[in-house]
């Protein structure tokens, strides 16, 4: 069966998807750089994107879909404007990236796709949908598709809408009748902001990021210490980063129009307040996060960001919650806060410390601990 490359884009258009290209199901051209990066193992603790299983199906698209024949990639635009842009910025507030201000664009675009699939008559025997969870590089095949190039920052930017959009794929045994042209390969010219810009220095070179420092990855998916010398760096990020997308000249074009599940209630979940993160309980964070992203970091790493985030607000105003926490059932709850309390109290906090090291019973704490009050020492 030949679909009608037409066809599809009018039905994705109807759906609210505001790109939609096709391709060949052939593996990435960029399949050497993500083989490199799995080598320089700049994935961090993401061992599920080196496992082998993972890149023999980047290496054969088969593997995934049996007889697959071709490829839909498109995208649907998630920024909305915010007037009040001075709370993305106040430290007191813990910014939260953008994708995630409203609901979790998974199932949002998963079911739309599906939809898709069933209006171009192609049975779920016949295809595969995925929005970021398959064993494929989908800002690559998004460059093939036509739908813009890829970024020295890593992301798929677009002339005309820059690089706020999600991606979603269809993987189809079913052939098109016509495939979309590659993009231009790269139109950052010699500009260089996103990598100047980026708080922690995460990219290695142009085109490279290393997830190890880059503050997405500890806020989302880091599950256990923050390294100690990039806390400070986080500035009030709580959950993801924009920074290297915010700086990036072709964000002139970003659309402000995005489907209303992406449109923010409040600013609860734009830029909550650092205290009330801090003072989070597990029935609180289901209640308002149970349909957003950040219900998959749960509450313990949410509140572990927090602290960091009060360490740099340095309020004394986050004292008393963060002193609370010190009693948490988290040992890495205990150890940020404990940072954090270092941070705005300096030496005073080593009666503190000293305190916890005479309780605590965890290995790792204590060594964090220890490294907290060694830290503190020139302020004696």
């Amino acid at each position: 069966m030949v679909i009608s490359a037409d066809d599809i884009r009018t039905h994705a258009q109807e759906l609210g998807f505001n790109l939609v290209g096709f391709i060949p199901a052939t593996p990435s051209a960029h399949l050497s750089h993500y083989l490199a990066w799995v080598e320089a193992q700049h994935y961090g603790e993401m061992g599920y994107l080196a496992r082998s299983d993972r890149v023999a199906r980047r290496r054969d698209l088969s593997l995934i879909l049996p007889d697959v024949r071709s490829m839909i990639v498109v995208g649907m635009d998630y920024r909305p404007y915010i007037e009040d842009q001075s709370i993305l910025n106040d430290p007191a507030r813990g910014r939260i990236a953008s994708y995630a201000w409203h609901l979790d664009y998974h199932p949002v675009l998963l079911t739309r796709l599906h939809t898709l699939a069933s209006k171009l008559g192609m049975p779920s025997p016949s295809n595969k949908c995925y929005v970021d969870t398959g064993a494929i590089l989908e800002r690559s095949h998004g460059w093939q598709a036509g739908l813009g190039f890829i970024g020295k920052n890593t992301m798929l930017i677009h002339p005309r809408r820059g690089s706020y959009f999600f991606l979603g794929e269809i993987l189809t045994t079913h052939e098109i009748d016509t495939y979309s042209v590659p993009h231009a390969e790269s139109q950052c010219g010699r500009c260089t902001r996103c990598l100047q810009a980026c708080p922690t220095d995460a990219f290695p070179k142009p085109y490279v990021l290393d997830a190890r420092k880059c503050i997405s990855y500890h806020t989302i998916e880091n599950k256990g210490w923050v390294e100690s010398s990039l806390r400070s760096r986080f500035g009030n990020w709580v959950y993801g980063c924009d920074v290297c997308q915010d700086v990036c000249p072709w964000q002139r074009f970003t659309p402000h129009t995005p489907p209303e599940e992406f449109h923010p209630a409040n600013f609860t979940t734009v830029a909550p307040w650092i205290v009330d993160l801090l003072r989070l309980d597990d029935a609180t964070f289901h209640q308002l996060y149970h349909s957003s992203p950040i219900f998959r970091i749960k509450r313990e790493r949410l509140v572990r960001n927090a602290c960091i985030v009060a360490g740099n607000w340095g309020s004394e105003e986050a004292i008393a919650p963060l002193k609370h926490l010190l009693n948490d059932p988290s040992r890495y709850i205990r150890g940020h806060a404990m940072w954090a309390l270092g941070q705005i109290l300096k030496a005073e906090a080593i009666t503190l410390i000293d305190k916890a090291l005479g309780d605590e019973k965890d290995h790792e704490l204590i060594s964090e601990l220890c490294h907290t009050r060694t830290m503190l020492q020139p302020y004696c």
